[in-house]
């Protein structure tokens, strides 16, 4: 039986959070009190769960049941262990690439992002615990089902991932405006990792200061940013034209 997406209502929550369920992110209204809310809370902090305070017409929205001022999105997919899927790949007889979202917070976008990396052969999709967008409904359906088939790792800090795959041999490469270097200048023949950023403010300025390069897209348009789903799909395939 296919698992609910959702779940509403402080008790059913807090029971989901401690029966295991990977929750993938909580919204808490605003403003909202009392001795079960709180304990919530203190789960939710425990097991570093993703959360955000949110008006209750957004909650409303999410469902037209008595939400009581919480309600949990359930993840469709279990999440990878960063370690592991990088030991893993590296084990196999390809050149690794992989995938760092830094803080890619719309649903759609995630999932038009995870459907490019499976069909140019992401080996995996890091996002941070916080700040990223949820692995929903419409990210499934975005995807085209492509969630279920790329490994996706949540970490605490993106920086700690880049530094992890650095030490393991993996190159990280930052999409910005913020170099003189085109994607087309740069070497994707090695094992990579691709680093893109949120929509609104792009990659972290203290993630592109560790980063081993940073590479831009040429613009010719009035318009001077790209949606970063398109982005990312130029990034990528730029990497498989470089490996074929």
């Amino acid at each position: 039986m296919e698992k609910p997406q959702q779940i509403f209502g402080i008790r059913a929550i807090i029971e989901a959070i401690q029966s295991g369920s990977e929750i993938d992110k909580v919204f808490i209204q605003k403003e909202a009190q009392g001795d079960l809310m709180r304990e919530l809370m203190k789960l939710v902090k425990k097991n570093n769960i993703n959360f955000s305070y949110v008006p209750v017409e957004k909650l409303n929205r999410l469902t037209h049941n008595n939400h009581q001022g919480a309600v949990a999105v359930i993840s469709p997919v279990s999440f990878h262990d960063l370690e592991t899927l990088v030991e893993s790949v590296l084990s196999k007889d390809k050149t690794p690439l992989f995938l760092i979202l830094d803080q890619v917070s719309d649903a759609r976008n995630f999932g038009a992002i995870i459907r490019t990396a499976e069909c140019t052969g992401v080996d995996g999709i890091i996002i941070q615990k916080n700040g990223s967008a949820p692995v929903n409904g419409d990210t499934v359906k975005t995807s085209a089902g492509a969630v279920f088939n790329v490994p996706i790792c949540k970490v605490e800090h993106i920086k700690d991932a880049i530094f992890y795959l650095q030490s393991s041999g993996v190159q990280t490469v930052a999409a910005t405006e913020k170099t003189d270097d085109t994607i087309y200048n740069v070497s994707l023949t090695e094992p990579t990792a691709i680093v893109m950023g949120s929509e609104d403010r792009g990659v972290n300025p203290s993630v592109l200061k560790i980063v081993d390069a940073k590479a831009k897209l040429p613009m010719f348009g009035t318009i001077s940013s790209l949606n970063v789903s398109v982005a990312c799909g130029a990034f990528l395939y730029e990497a498989v034209r470089q490996r074929s």
